[in-house]
Formats: C-alpha cells, structure tokens, sequence
C-alpha cells in the first residue's frame, strides 16, 4: 500500500524525525551525547543554538540525568550506550539504551539521603517527563524512556539536521 501526505498550500508540512548516537559509558561520554542531542534539537527548530525556553531546559535535563545514569549505572566494559530521540509535532521521546539489563532503575523514595550528593536524578526525571519507564532490550540490556508532550516545539518538514533520518 501506498502512503501519500497532502499539506494544504502555504501550510507547514510536519513529521517525525530521529535522532540516534552511540557513547562511550563515561561522563565525558554522556556529556559529548547530550551537546549533540541539543545541537540537533536547535537545528529542528531551525535554529543554530538551543533555545533558552522551558521546553528546551526540560529536555536537556532528562536527556542529561537519563545518559549520566546509563553511563554510571549501566557502564559494561568494551560496550556503548545509545541515546535516541524521536521528535513529533506534539512530543519528544528520549530513550537511553544500556548494556546492564539485570540493573533496572529505582526510583528513591524522596526521604533518601537528602543530604546525599546523588541519588536523586530519576526523581528529577518522574517530576519533569510526562512519563517515564524502562524497558528490556534483548539480548542483556535494557531501555530507559521518558516522554515530554509539547517539548520542545512543533517540527516542520525542511532540510534534515545531522542524524535525521525519516520514517
């Protein structure tokens, strides 16, 4: 079957795009993947830095807590992590893949050593995400999500930013 999409003249044609890279499980690692995942965010919006919004700030923060968490948690020697996003006119879907499949998250209950340096990221990431959840990834791993509706804009059809792909 074939599938055609018609967009009234003068419309804005929009889409789905993704957003996929590999990372070594260090903090450098999950540092380097959230500057890109930001990069091409901005480049989504059409713009040539990340956008000093809501939207952009939340985004950045559950992609930062969820790559440091699979870098810190998730770390297999000789295998990277995978941070992809998917990014619809109405949400973007952050998912963080890890080799530690037998480790799923925990979330804390919020009395946890309030004092603690850390400890409290998926706490962070219940609050902000519209919902969150992890999943097994065959063979060994696991996939940890989170979801925020609106965030962070409306994607319009144009020239792909680096690491789209369609579908």
């Amino acid at each position: 079957m074939n599938q055609e999409t018609v967009t009234a003249p003068g419309e804005p044609a929009v889409g789905t795009a993704h957003f996929r890279t590999l990372f070594p499980t260090t903090a450098h690692g999950a540092h380097t993947a959230r500057h890109a995942a930001e990069r091409w965010l901005a480049a989504q919006r059409g713009q040539s830095a990340p956008a000093d919004d809501a939207g952009t700030a939340t985004a950045s923060l559950l992609i930062a807590e969820l790559t440091a968490n699979a870098a810190l948690h998730g770390r297999v020697r000789g295998r990277a992590a995978r941070l992809a996003l998917t990014l619809t006119p109405t949400a973007l879907r952050i998912e963080v893949t890890d080799a530690r499949g037998e480790r799923p998250p925990v979330l804390p209950t919020p009395a946890a050593d309030v004092h603690g340096e850390s400890g409290r990221g998926l706490l962070l990431v219940a609050s902000l995400a519209d919902a969150w959840g992890c999943e097994p990834y065959p063979p060994g791993g696991k996939t940890v999500w989170a979801e925020c509706a609106g965030s962070p804009g409306a994607l319009t059809a144009g020239t792909p930013g680096p690491g789209e792909t369609g579908s």
